[in-house]
């Protein structure tokens, strides 16, 4: 089977962000991940065959002049020293274990935390493509009639959108169809007016399409923290680094690595001024959002000078719409802009993969291994192991 992943920036912008401030302030700690098949999917069973084939042939990417110098340009946050260092790297199949007992597949990965940073997503893009590929699964539906139709409908609605959906896309074909569709799709009767598709995470079609490469910081990096500091200074450490390494620049922060309620302790006016917005990703949208416009003005911070960002589960236009007449309601309105990803880059008529991977332990200090966890807005999203769970919760007076 022909390589699925051939360029360097067929990825998200987030690893890219994530490594360069790994490399900076953590280049000693070790970091071990694992695959999560939340959806129980029955693997082909030849799928970690063919996985471990796509990883070896992952090792030959190299980043390109011409990459370099898109990111030089686009990426201006990135440090000069670390992409030359990315010029230089290349992806380690020895960091990755794979083995398939039946259908269940079975991922780990392990190594220096500033290297292993770069598998999480192309990892979950081709294990998306190799299921649908060895299962003999089509679209069944005409993708590019469903992605014009959807930013029509979208743009209609009123929002401002970026694609998120590397990473539980159909296959790269297709990702690269619905974005190239969504990019040049005309809208219904609104004269000299293109599309509202601002931005995709991806940085190798955000190249091709001339659109803005998006990402925020990633829960590992906050999940990491509670292995380096300790649950309680979690949260604020991570914001003090990530403004240590980015001064001002990719100012969204992810409030619920270990609930929001949890975050906010630690979201003082300090932070709440030094970030631009913040992104919700699991939980109630609209509970979400109210919970984030009172805190602002008990900090005396006018909401509309900040953002919000939805990206949890964006997967219909009534979800859409809900968002936007809550929106509308407010008084003091915060910025408003969503990050859809699977319902853009899967949406195809055969159901999409239920996966992730996570950080499951660190080794900050050279030390022995210290295991972190995600709880997310949702108890179902909860992901590491449950020791690592029942502390962080008994540590933080969270439910369990």
């Amino acid at each position: 089977m022909e390589p699925i992943i051939t360029s360097m920036l067929d990825s998200d912008q987030y690893l890219l962000t994530m490594q360069n401030a790994i490399c900076s302030l953590y280049p000693h700690s070790l970091a071990k991940y694992e695959f999560f098949n939340r959806g129980k999917t029955t693997f082909p069973d030849n799928m970690a065959e063919e996985l471990k084939k796509q990883i070896i042939h992952m090792s030959n990417l190299q980043l390109t002049k011409e990459e370099k110098n898109y990111l030089k340009s686009t990426c201006y946050y990135l440090n000069p020293v670390y992409l030359d260092f990315l010029s230089g790297y290349r992806y380690n199949p020895d960091e990755v274990s794979i083995s398939q007992e039946n259908g269940n597949l079975k991922l780990e990965i392990v190594g220096p935390f500033y290297r292993t940073i770069m598998w999480e997503v192309p990892l979950m893009a081709i294990i998306s493509e190799l299921y649908f590929k060895l299962s003999g699964l089509k679209p069944t539906l005409d993708v590019e009639k469903v992605a014009a139709e959807k930013i029509r409908k979208l743009s209609q609605i009123g929002i401002k959108l970026s694609d998120f959906g590397t990473r539980r896309r159909f296959s790269k074909e297709v990702h690269e169809l619905v974005v190239k569709t969504m990019k040049e799709t005309k809208l219904w009767n609104i004269p000299n007016e293109t599309s509202h598709l601002q931005g995709t995470s991806n940085v190798d079609l955000a190249r091709k399409y001339n659109l803005t490469p998006i990402g925020t910081m990633a829960h590992c990096f906050i999940s990491y923290m509670s292995a380096k500091y300790g649950y309680r200074m979690a949260n604020e450490m991570a914001m003090e680094k990530w403004q240590e390494i980015y001064q001002g620049d990719l100012g969204v922060v992810l409030p619920d690595t270990f609930t929001t309620n949890v975050f906010l302790q630690s979201f003082t006016t300090k932070y709440a001024k030094l970030f631009d917005g913040v992104r919700c990703d699991s939980g109630n949208t609209i509970d979400f959002g109210n919970k984030i416009i009172n805190h602002y003005k008990k900090l005396k911070i006018d909401p509309s000078t900040k953002s919000i960002i939805f990206s949890d589960n964006i997967n219909d236009y009534k979800k859409v719409e809900n968002i936007v007449n809550w929106h509308k309601s407010l008084t003091e309105k915060p910025r408003l802009a969503f990050g859809i990803g699977t319902w853009l880059s899967n949406d195809t008529g055969q159901k999409p993969l239920n996966m992730v991977i996570k950080l499951v332990a660190a080794k900050p200090n050279g030390l022995g291994w210290v295991p972190v966890c995600k709880l997310s807005d949702n108890i179902s999203k909860r992901t590491g192991p449950q020791e690592a769970i029942d502390l962080c919760c008994k540590t933080l007076d969270i439910l369990i």
